[in-house]
């Protein structure tokens, strides 16, 4: 376009320049001449070269031109990919809103129908409460009738087992008549003798008398206090053939308390005997308190020392009466001064006299770390049976009293007795009663226990 404009300028221009030189500047008027048929050259050429430069200014413009209409039309084709892509995109979320909108709307039925259902949920709950206190009512009533039907029928007809302890209530109720009709002559006895016993001293007054009285006296004493022990046995003690506290147990007995026994081959005597809940087992020693002392000779361990009712030990040959006829559990329960409870058991197979009643132990139960050395002989020792080879080393006197040893600083259930100090403390240098596991601490027990059962290997899994 810009070429266009020159051209048409150039030749304004040479057509004013040729006027301007036939005309020129005079005066003078003007011959026309005549008209020439053809132009002139130079005007040809002029005309020429301003084509010339007007075609070359089109063709430069039309290059241009087909270049910007070019760029337009990529830009028009990336205008059209992309308003496509636009558009898909927007059918796109459209369908998406769509179904959106879809979701929404069945979210919106959804938490209609939630809301529905827990509103009828809370009624039926509670109707269910209703319903749950109604029925505790009819529970009740019903409780109530039974229990009066139970007794009723109690009433009725007694089932075996009432009746048969019934009748071990009535003849244990019998016995204790009888030992109270017993105790009450025995009492009217020692009155009548302590009378005369009262007239004895008065006569010894008399010097005529005085050595007869003397030996009268003496006599009735010693009648007294044989009435005095026979009345108290046959209050303390039952009378029986078992051959341990499991035989009692069988016969019928379900309270803690002392027994008599008569293991095979042994005379009958006394152990107490601890009932658990399906089975007895008899307790061979006790400590709670250090009211016994245990640092007791060779005989007294063989015999046994102690109260039944408190802190004692049944005997090395009791025991050995006991367990040497059959396979035995052997119990050990123990306690520390934190009132933190733990047991362990034992089978137990012990030697009579000739082995020093020594014991083999396998440990089969138990919640702490076990000490006793198992699958080995230990033989029983005390201070004054036994050497030192056999002990290792000699035993200080805060840990004497008779054990299975294999040495002393292992476990030592009958070493003396050690109270706390008055902050309530533990002086650990002082062993006494405590048991020592083979790898840890020892612990310092405040009461010990040991019980033996007689095993049954069918009930074990």
């Amino acid at each position: 376009m810009k070429s266009v404009l020159i051209f048409l300028l150039i030749i304004s221009l040479v057509i004013s320049t040729r006027i301007d030189e036939d005309h020129g500047t005079s005066f003078e008027p003007v011959i026309p001449e005549p008209k020439s048929r053809f132009a002139m050259l130079q005007d040809v050429q002029l005309l020429a070269n301003g084509l010339l430069h007007l075609g070359r200014g089109l063709k430069d413009f039309a290059i241009k031109t087909k270049g910007q209409m070019d760029g337009i039309f990529q830009k028009l084709n990336i205008f059209d990919r992309s308003f496509s892509e636009i558009s898909q995109q927007t059918n796109e979320i459209k369908e998406e809103e769509e179904q959106l909108r879809k979701t929404t709307a069945r979210l919106q039925t959804n938490n209609e129908e939630i809301r529905n259902a827990s509103l009828e949920l809370n009624s039926k709950m509670q109707i269910l409460s209703q319903e749950k206190i109604q029925l505790q009512d009819k529970v009740e009533r019903l409780e109530e009738k039974l229990t009066e039907l139970f007794q009723t029928l109690l009433e009725i007809q007694e089932p075996e087992e009432i009746s048969s302890l019934k009748n071990v209530v009535e003849q244990q109720d019998n016995h204790l008549q009888n030992l109270l009709k017993i105790v009450q002559n025995q009492h009217a006895q020692l009155a009548k003798q302590q009378e005369q016993i009262q007239d004895l001293k008065e006569k010894s007054i008399n010097p005529t008398f005085q050595d007869g009285a003397q030996l009268l006296l003496s006599a009735k004493e010693d009648e007294t206090r044989n009435i005095k022990l026979n009345a108290t046995s046959e209050i303390q003690y039952y009378e029986g053939n078992a051959t341990d506290c499991s035989g009692i147990y069988n016969r019928g007995e379900r309270s803690n308390g002392i027994y008599s026994i008569n293991p095979r081959g042994s005379k009958a005597f006394n152990v107490y005997c601890e009932m658990k809940t399906e089975s007895s087992w008899t307790v061979i020693q006790n400590r709670s308190n250090g009211s016994q002392d245990f640092n007791q000779t060779w005989d007294d361990y063989i015999n046994g020392f102690g109260n039944l009712d408190g802190e004692f030990w049944l005997g090395l040959h009791k025991m050995y009466s006991i367990v040497g006829h059959a396979d035995y559990i052997l119990r050990m329960e123990l306690e520390d001064w934190r009132a933190n409870k733990r047991y362990i058991e034992y089978t137990l197979t012990m030697g009579g006299p000739e082995t020093d009643y020594a014991v083999l132990l396998f440990r089969i139960a138990g919640n702490i770390p076990y000490a006793l050395p198992e699958q080995k002989e230990l033989k029983f020792l005390t201070e004054d049976h036994g050497n030192n080879t056999e002990r290792n080393i000699s035993c200080p006197e805060s840990e004497s009293g008779g054990w299975w040893y294999s040495g002393c600083e292992e476990t030592n259930l009958n070493g003396k007795y050690i109270w706390p100090n008055s902050k309530g403390r533990l002086e650990k240098r002082k062993r006494g009663l405590y048991w020592k596991p083979q790898k840890g601490r020892p612990y310092l027990l405040k009461s010990t226990k040991l019980m033996i059962h007689p095993t049954d290997f069918e009930n074990f899994d």
